[in-house]
């Protein structure tokens, strides 16, 4: 009997995902654990895998298409055995629902509403045509029609040299062929004559609109600001980095301040918690969420146990978390459980901002940028590097004098780097 492959909950707070690309095709041969197709989770782009040995039957969605989660994908069973092709919408059953969650009705994705009365221009229709997803994307962009291009590769598959010998690709379709694809935002959209343009929002976008509706609002955020001289850190950083070398890796003032935020919540352990529905977690390990800009959101990988790492490690590991997160692979563990976050604008010429809690975290500290300032010292005025900092409180855990010695605590470190080897 054929199996049906459903779209499964591949991060905790996942609703639904995008079909990015199908790594196997109708007919192809799999096996349990084999990787099926990429989907665009909330916050990464993940793995969808086969639970059934046999054959890709079906394809039940196209490329680039948003499915509920529950929802049936594709089929899988012996060569030749029939399927339902009507069967997108059925949920999983109840041995899956560890794996999947929130079945619904599955219905077509509503087309964008037109931005202007005028037609857009006709591209031919890939989808149908057995052709590989590169195959796919420059044929769009070169506007050849991929039914009249005979496939050269396994089963007559369209492949990417199919295309760039097609008589009406242009030379433009090679060099796309090299370029990175890169994901069109509002910033790169090329101007047409038309008033606007109306741009689905990508799964991440819909998460952070739902996560700061959910901490913006119920959570009575107040803030703390405070100013510190950084000479030292800034002293502290260059010789540690002088003495790493070209191959050692470089330390990062981010990677300073996540030192001392951490070695800080060790001692305050009131901010090191988590607000639940009748109680407050208190955590006695402290896990540092990084806010990281990714292309079109925000995401917070976490370094775990950043009290207990040194400043070499915590450099590297964000370093790899970051570049993970900008690729969309990180994994669920690896942006969940944060106790306490950072979030640095500084590297913006950013001088001092307020940061959005992340629930259930019950504080998160803005970082502006380092700027040489005039300060009076006595009776002359001398210029100091300063940082301002400014620290989100939720004030159902945290008090305003709770708050305050924590900042009190931080700015001590990292005036005093050597205050965090006490």
């Amino acid at each position: 009997m054929a199996t049906k492959v459903h779209m499964e909950a591949l991060s905790p707070t996942m609703e639904e995902g995008r079909l990015v690309k199908w790594t196997k095709h109708e007919g192809d041969p799999v096996k349990s654990g084999d990787t099926l197709a990429e989907v665009e989770t909330d916050k990464a782009v993940m793995e969808l895998v086969a639970r059934a040995d046999g054959q890709l039957l079906k394809v039940m969605v196209p490329e680039g298409t948003t499915v509920p989660v529950g929802n049936v994908v594709a089929w899988i069973g012996k060569p030749g055995e029939k399927v339902d092709g009507d069967g997108a919408g059925a949920p999983a059953p109840k041995s899956q629902r560890s794996a999947v969650s929130g079945a619904r009705e599955d219905k077509p994705a509503p087309a964008p509403p037109s931005a202007s009365p005028r037609a857009a221009p006709s591209i031919p229709d890939a989808t149908r045509v057995k052709a590989s997803p590169l195959a796919k994307r420059l044929a769009k962009d070169a506007g050849v029609d991929l039914k009249l291009i005979q496939g050269s590769g396994p089963g007559g598959r369209v492949i990417k040299r199919d295309v760039e010998a097609a008589p009406t690709a242009s030379a433009a379709t090679a060099s796309a062929a090299q370029a990175p694809a890169v994901p069109r935002t509002a910033d790169r959209a090329p101007r047409t004559g038309v008033p606007y343009e109306d741009v689905p929002l990508t799964q991440i976008r819909k998460t952070i609109a739902k996560r700061l509706a959910a901490s913006i609002g119920p959570i009575p955020h107040f803030f703390l600001t405070t100013e510190i001289d950084m000479e030292r850190a800034v002293e502290a950083r260059e010789a540690l980095n002088q003495q790493l070398g070209e191959a050692g890796g470089k330390i990062s003032f981010n990677d300073i301040i996540i030192k001392a935020v951490a070695l800080a919540l060790v001692q305050h352990r009131a901010c090191n918690a988590w607000f639940q529905d009748d109680h407050i977690r208190y955590w006695n390990e402290v896990h540092i969420g990084m806010a990281v800009a990714i292309e079109d959101g925000l995401i917070t990988p976490v370094i775990r146990n950043a009290d207990q790492k040194n400043l070499r490690e915590i450099g590297a590991e964000s370093r790899e978390l970051a570049g993970r997160a900008r690729n969309r692979r990180l994994k669920p563990d690896e942006y969940t459980g944060a106790t306490f976050s950072v979030s640095n604008l500084g590297m913006f010429d950013i001088d001092q901002f307020t940061a959005v809690i992340n629930p259930p975290e019950a504080g998160i500290v803005a970082i502006g940028s380092i700027v040489a300032k005039a300060i009076p010292d006595g009776d002359r005025v001398v210029v100091r590097r300063r940082l301002r900092l400014t620290m989100s409180c939720d004030h159902r855990v945290i008090d305003g004098a709770t708050g305050a010695v924590f900042l009190k605590t931080l700015k001590q470190m990292l005036e005093n780097p050597l205050a965090m080897l006490l």
